[in-house]
């Protein structure tokens, strides 16, 4: 049987390396060490976007992306998402196994009696204009509970972290709702702690001048499915962002103010509201088969949104449970006129060669932003409605990035390909294209 380990030969110099193999990975420090001189930095790998690149080990989520599989702590997605709740999917993710009934029962009271924000942070949504993006008003809101919770930078601390944890899953309804209402112009609506988690989020968000709002139990559901299916998707950009804020050691408030910032970019967490407009400037049904011909010969620049995925080179498990989760939503809601766009975009990408060698599947975002719109949520909602569930992913990510004994500050290296070393000059003796450039 063969050894773990890569047996490396350097051209340029002859020399042979063998390195170690863990788990299918090599450390990159082990790369340094080929080199061509004695003052050669050594060897590094080049991976812009980290597209094959480990930055941790973790116990999390596992994705097999060709075979379609997300799994949570080992729990099939299609399970949770069929038969649990989404407080019961974030103890999970932060404690590894599913609660006991007396377990979650704790575990939903503390999140319950954390919901309430101080007035402070009423005043503070008030400062921000009157058209101001929801996305950016619970970045920074989130960032400012730091300052409410000096403690918080006491990282290290597992009681401390625990109640941060607590406070941030609790608090992240309470903040997307009131920038809702701080962007529809409407007074703020304080939690109601008899409600469930995703009920009082509704009844925070469309409670107008009834004495106590009843809650659709079927948008209930679809509500909490959603929040589970968007609990936590491995190594993403805004996870990597959360984690690289919290390997300084920062406190948890700005390192989840960071993977908002993230989600906040349209390649992210602003998706599905692509699908809704790509949906819309199709029209009809009829145009389809001619936007699939556009998509095919436009070489890239059209592009078929909410169909491919980073990870997944299958269908999206998310994706199919949200396509059969939209049919309760749409019976409670009546259908959504672009979901016949949607269908037939589906069926005829499904059965184009085009789109299957390229392993162009439907993805989470295909689907959720019809529900969501349906929902009667405003498109600039769509991003908030990722990041108060994904900050249970989040928040799991950080604790475990802080107790991995191997993980340091996010430090990466670069290729530098700018000027070599040169002597400064005085403005008078500049010439060229140089001194136009100061100009």
């Amino acid at each position: 049987m063969g050894k773990d380990s890569l047996t490396i030969t350097d051209n340029r110099t002859g020399k042979g390396y063998e390195v170690p193999l863990r788990h299918g990975t090599i450390r990159a420090m082990d790369l340094r060490q080929v080199k061509t001189s004695p003052d050669d930095f050594g060897l590094m790998a080049y991976d812009p976007g980290y597209t094959n690149t480990a930055s941790c080990e973790s116990r999390i989520t596992f994705i097999d992306g060709d075979k379609g599989i997300l799994e949570y702590r080992g729990y099939p997605i299609e399970q949770l998402a069929e038969q649990g709740r989404y407080l019961e999917t974030t103890y999970l993710l932060l404690n590894g196994e599913l609660p006991t009934a007396a377990e979650l029962a704790g575990w939903v009271r503390d999140v319950t009696h954390h919901t309430i924000v101080h007035e402070n942070v009423k005043e503070l949504m008030g400062g921000f204009r009157y058209d101001a993006h929801p996305m950016g008003m619970l970045m920074s809101t989130v960032a400012a509970l730091s300052t409410f919770y000096p403690e918080a930078r006491h990282v290290r601390d597992k009681a401390v972290r625990r109640r941060q944890i607590v406070r941030l899953i609790a608090k992240m309804p309470t903040l997307a709702a009131f920038a809702y209402r701080r962007s529809v112009g409407l007074p703020f609506v304080y939690p109601d702690n008899d409600l469930s988690y995703c009920g009082n989020f509704l009844q925070m968000m469309y409670r107008v001048s009834e004495a106590r709002y009843h809650v659709n139990p079927v948008l209930e559901r679809a509500l909490e499915v959603l929040f589970i299916l968007h609990a936590d998707h491995e190594q993403n950009c805004s996870t990597s962002a959360v984690r690289s804020v919290g390997s300084s050691e920062s406190d948890p408030y700005s390192a989840t103010a960071a993977g908002i910032g993230a989600l906040y970019g349209p390649l992210h967490g602003g998706a599905n509201e692509q699908v809704l407009r790509m949906l819309k400037e199709i029209g009809s049904k009829d145009k389809v088969p001619a936007f699939i011909k556009e998509v095919k010969e436009s070489g890239g620049e059209v592009r078929l949104m909410g169909f491919g995925h980073r990870v997944y080179k299958n269908y999206d498990p998310r994706a199919k449970i949200i396509k059969r989760m939209a049919d309760q939503v749409f019976e409670v809601t009546g259908r959504n006129p672009l979901l016949e766009i949607a269908l037939e975009l589906e069926r005829i990408a499904l059965s184009d060669d085009y789109f299957l060698k390229r392993k162009l599947y439907p993805n989470v975002d295909f689907y959720s932003g019809l529900m969501y719109q349906a929902m009667g949520f405003p498109v600039d909602m769509f991003p908030v409605l990722f990041a108060i569930p994904r900050t249970s992913g989040w928040l799991a990510q950080w604790e475990e990035m802080l107790e991995d004994k191997d993980q340091k500050i996010a430090r990466p290296r670069q290729v530098f390909l700018g000027p070599p070393r040169r002597e400064y000059l005085p403005l008078e003796a500049r010439s060229g294209a140089a001194a136009l450039a100061v100009l």
